[in-house]
């Protein structure tokens, strides 16, 4: 099955091919870091904790590296601890209202997170991220404990509050993600890589983290509702089932289809927002930071769109696809060509007995009239069909070779 995937993608294929040749092991990258101490070991977490965003954060401009990880380890550890279960809500709540006090807490350390939590060692080891941030510029630290402050403060409201409305769910998303990107687009501005507009226009890079947010919100419903909890908005579920457990069941399947394709329309909707914020950052290694995460959502959300499989279990994007993205994310007009792509393949899908195919016809068509407006030479060319017709045709004279020798 692999085989065939990538035989039905050689574009897919090629670029696998040059990720590999172009990217160091995560060892042998993180020696030529030349970074020693706490600092190897900060790094050694963001390999443990994603292994995505260690490869992004690893290539980028020296003048940032080293605080976006530790920003990155940060907010992960501050995940964590509210994506325990086993935690009591008292402690919980105590622990994320206070986690940006215990930054300058030398020697602070957690190890009560639950026995199946994948990263409790970064709580358990946290001291030495504490020591390293200790070393960041001021201006980096104020940045950073700013947003673990606020994050932490909505993080401990949700944890008894409910995602009712859909104010409810645009202000956890802001906190768990939205934030995130208030604080990215600071530290880009402090390192003077970027213009001091982009730490100014904190809308735009909410945006950004709201649609990432919520894309992964989508696809992640089912494995949610089978943790005991669900975090799309009480005002658009149960305008389709009675319960989170219906709204994943065989039954009523079509019901539950309409809620997942309301819930892409309400991701859909970043997608200006998005555009706009990436034609503001120029220094190229924060581009490729920036809009890497932004392509991979587009091809998730347009995966997830009227597919049933959501609601069955995780579905996720080709691996082969994943670093095809991550090969062509370099520029704003291969970004563009990028979203273009999926704007037509979920125009495919957007069957117009659908009760959202108005609303995801007008979302896609003026995107796509966007970006066609801003390209040169106007909207891309999809071949897609011409690459599966050639790597069918090698498929079956591979497969003739071989029968022959064979025989």
């Amino acid at each position: 099955m692999a085989f065939l995937d990538w035989a039905l993608h050689p574009t897919e294929l090629w670029a696998a091919f040059w990720y590999v040749m172009r990217h160091a092991p995560p060892d042998e990258k993180t020696n030529k870091l030349q970074v020693s101490g706490d600092m190897r070991r900060c790094y050694d977490f963001l390999e443990m904790t994603s292994r995505s965003f260690a490869a992004v954060i690893q290539e980028l401009n020296p003048r940032l590296r080293d605080g976006i990880c530790l920003f990155y380890l940060i907010l992960r550890g501050l995940d964590t601890v509210e994506d325990d279960m086993t935690i009591p809500g008292a402690k919980k709540r105590e622990v994320l209202e206070t986690f940006h006090e215990v930054l300058y807490v030398k020697g602070w350390t957690f190890k009560d997170s639950g026995p199946d939590e994948k990263d409790a060692m970064l709580l358990v080891e946290f001291d030495v991220v504490i020591n390293e941030f200790m070393r960041l510029p001021e201006d980096y630290q104020v940045v950073i404990a700013d947003i673990t402050k606020r994050m932490g403060a909505g993080m401990a409201k949700y944890t008894r509050a409910r995602v009712d409305t859909l104010e409810d769910y645009n202000e956890y998303c802001h906190y768990v993600a939205g934030l995130v990107g208030h604080g990215l687009s600071r530290l880009f501005a402090e390192s003077r890589l970027e213009d001091k507009a982009v730490g100014e226009k904190l809308e735009l890079a909410n945006s950004m983290g709201l649609f990432l947010q919520k894309t992964n919100i989508t696809r992640d419903i089912n494995e949610d509702v089978l943790d005991g909890r669900c975090f799309w908005p009480k005002a658009i579920w149960t305008k389709y089932a009675a319960s989170e457990e219906e709204l994943i069941s065989k039954r009523g399947r079509d019901k539950g289809i309409e809620a997942l394709n309301e819930m892409c329309v309400n991701a859909l909707e970043h997608i200006p927002d998005v555009m706009e914020y990436l034609n503001q950052i120029h220094e190229p290694s924060v581009f490729k930071f920036c809009a890497i995460p932004q392509a991979m959502a587009i091809a998730t959300i347009s995966l997830c769109y009227n597919n049933s499989n959501v609601l069955d279990g995780n579905v996720k994007i080709r691996k082969g696809e994943a670093l095809k993205l991550i090969s062509q994310s370099s520029t704003l007009d291969s970004v563009k060509r990028i979203f273009y792509r999926y704007l037509v393949q979920l125009e495919k899908k957007n069957d117009p007995s659908n009760p959202f195919y108005a609303q995801v016809h007008k979302i896609v068509d003026k995107a796509k009239k966007d970006i066609a407006n801003t390209l040169p030479g106007g909207a891309p060319v999809d071949f897609s069909k011409e690459y599966a017709i050639i790597a069918l045709f090698f498929v079956s004279a591979l497969f003739f070779f071989y029968s022959c020798l064979a025989n």
